[in-house]
């Protein structure tokens, strides 16, 4: 991994247009080829980004248009006319980092057991339901669940004990990546878990997620549903 901190602008350049002006920011270069951008605040999530495949080009030397950049920086995105056109006008640190494999995440007990026993159950999402893979690998990491519908349509499903905005981002990322697999899409999505605030709802249907609450004690068969009222 190459991180770079350095003053710079951005421009997102194809199916939408996005401009970030001037300011000193975090350039990471990933070894799968994604590159993103992120400032100080936002948690996790980066100011913009290219997802792999890409291809990042730099260019040395100042522009017309503006004759303090030191480097250009073009991200393109291979399977697409998307770009990624970064222009430092300094840097205050450039360095590369060997990480070597991740292990991957290792989720905690109850998250676990969800996506495991959904795995087992998940007809709860539907009837004719059949599930294709747990952990199915992504560019940007596993999605939980990938099921097919009783129409047969592919659907990736993301796991959360509380579900919240975070968790439809990253579903929404999954799927931008999955629908690009010819072999998969269309991928619709489906977001469940135990809790579901109501803004990552409100979300979710925005971007036409399906969302779903989970009932854990039910789906563990430890229900008892004769200290229920109703």
């Amino acid at each position: 991994m190459r991180l770079v901190i350095a003053e710079c602008s951005v421009d997102y350049i194809g199916r939408l247009k996005a401009h970030l002006p001037r300011a000193v920011r975090l350039l990471m270069v990933k070894a799968d080829g994604s590159v993103l951008i992120h400032s100080d605040g936002g948690s996790y999530k980066p100011l913009n980004w290219m997802s792999p495949p890409a291809r990042l080009h730099v260019e040395a030397g100042a522009e017309e248009e503006d004759p303090e950049v030191l480097e250009t920086w073009t991200v393109q995105a291979a399977k697409s006319d998307d770009r990624l056109i970064i222009r430092v006008h300094a840097k205050h640190h450039d360095s590369d980092h060997a990480l070597g494999t991740d292990p991957g995440l290792i989720k905690d007990g109850v998250e676990a057991d969800l996506q495991r026993l959904l795995a087992e159950q998940i007809d709860v999402l539907g009837p004719g339901y059949s599930l294709v893979r747990r952990e199915y690998p992504t560019a940007i990491g596993p999605v939980d669940l990938l099921a097919r519908d009783g129409a047969g349509h592919t659907v990736a499903v993301e796991l959360k004990r509380r579900g919240d905005i975070d968790g439809v981002e990253q579903l929404t990322r999954y799927l931008e990546l999955l629908n690009r697999d010819p072999l998969l899409a269309p991928v619709r999505g489906i977001f469940a878990a135990q809790q579901i605030k109501p803004q990552a709802r409100v979300l979710a249907v925005d971007r036409g997620i399906d969302c779903v609450t989970l009932d854990y004690d039910a789906m563990r068969g430890v229900d008892d549903s004769a200290g229920r009222l109703f």
